[in-house]
């Protein structure tokens, strides 16, 4: 359904599409993937009178957890720029996934599934990726959120009722959360590095932070937690609001960079029987009176607000968050009739396991146009 609105919304020449991507973490086949969507894609499009899509056309599908959509995003904008840059070849990225839990788990209340799919040209109708400014990174988690084949065979693991075969997660959620915090920070830090700027002039500069969503609070908790690390970094930057933030959070600075200096392996500690969570504690402490001051109420209302009442209602989209939070943030900029053209944001992945990007981004000129077909 996705993939057709978007069809039909651009009037796509499905003739120039040479890659349609899948991200997903709720595949249904072990061997086959994106040929699957591509099947029903074809099939609704010639039940629609239309023509089906290239029969020249890539078909792989992208698993990494809720990573996977824009692992699929970044090797569609690679297709376009490289395969299809002499021939105007087009790509699609369809990110999908069911977010489901076990009842009375703690990810229960998160719950959510849909579908949300991009059309990568390269001549950008909407907003344009700098990959070669974006930030990277990974580290291997260990049981922080997997979905392993043998859970289904394990006398504990929730069966669905009336023989449903479940796609339960089994996971950790503290320990889930140090880990999106520790990623996210590490790629957004990259990047921040290679824009030449410091960490607090870039938060300043910034327009708008999306971020992937697995809850409402997750992504507030990883700016909050960028934020005080870039307070740290240049403490005489604004040393009174840094030392009333320290007071606050009963902490020293000397505890938090102490802190900032080391880059502990999360999977050691739990392996050697250490919380992961003791490595950061100054941090976090420092973050959580970063995320109840006016500096960050007032970041959170001007950079982080675009899309965030309609997102809030989606629940965890997994793969789709980050997408469909996009899709929220210009929708209501189209409709509310923001100048965004030109203005630099940034989007923020992460997936389990784990791994993050961040990637910065800016709305095109008429920008509008494309924003008002998405319509949520």
């Amino acid at each position: 359904t996705a993939v057709l609105r978007l069809n039909e919304n651009n009037n796509i020449d499905t003739d120039s599409v040479g890659f349609l991507g899948l991200g997903t973490e709720s595949s249904t086949d072990n061997s086959a993937g994106a040929v699957i969507v591509r099947g029903m894609i074809d099939k609704a499009l010639r039940e629609q009178g239309k023509k089906p899509l290239s029969r020249f056309c890539e078909v792989p599908e992208f698993k990494h957890a809720c990573l996977g959509g824009i692992y699929a995003l970044k090797s569609a904008c690679r297709f376009v720029a490289a395969d299809g840059a002499a021939t105007g070849r087009t790509a699609i990225v369809v990110a999908s996934d069911i977010a489901e839990y076990a009842k009375g788990s703690s990810g229960e209340q998160t719950q959510g599934a849909g579908a949300v799919a991009m059309l990568v040209e390269k001549d950008a109708k909407l907003f344009e990726l700098d990959m070669a400014k974006g930030g990277s990174a990974s580290s291997y988690r260990g049981p922080d959120f997997r979905k392993p084949v043998k859970r289904h065979f394990m006398d504990d693991y929730a069966k669905g009722a009336n023989g449903k075969i479940t796609d339960f997660p089994v996971f950790s959620g503290p320990y889930s959360t140090v880990s999106y915090l520790d990623e996210v920070t590490q790629a957004v830090e990259q990047m921040i590095a290679k824009s030449g700027k410091t960490p607090s002039q870039y938060y300043k500069d910034i327009n708008g932070v999306f971020f992937h969503r697995p809850y409402h609070m997750m992504p507030l908790q990883s700016m909050a937690h960028l934020l005080a690390r870039s307070l740290v970094a240049n403490p005489e930057s604004d040393k009174a609001l840094l030392e009333k933030l320290l007071t606050k959070a009963k902490v020293t600075l000397a505890d938090v960079q102490a802190e900032l200096s080391q880059s502990p392996d999360f999977f050691e500690c739990l392996e050697k029987g250490r919380d992961p969570a003791d490595v950061s504690k100054a941090t976090s402490a420092l973050a959580r009176a970063v995320r109840s001051d006016k500096l960050f109420t007032d970041f959170q209302s001007a950079k982080m607000s675009l899309g965030n009442s309609t997102i809030g209602s989606f629940g965890n989209l997994y793969t789709g968050s980050l997408p469909a939070w996009l899709a929220c943030g210009f929708d209501e900029a189209a409709k509310k009739g923001l100048d965004l053209a030109g203005k630099e944001m940034l989007m923020v992945g992460y997936g389990s396991g784990d791994a993050a990007e961040a990637i910065p981004m800016k709305a095109v000129s008429g920008w509008e146009a494309a924003a008002k077909k998405i319509d949520i």
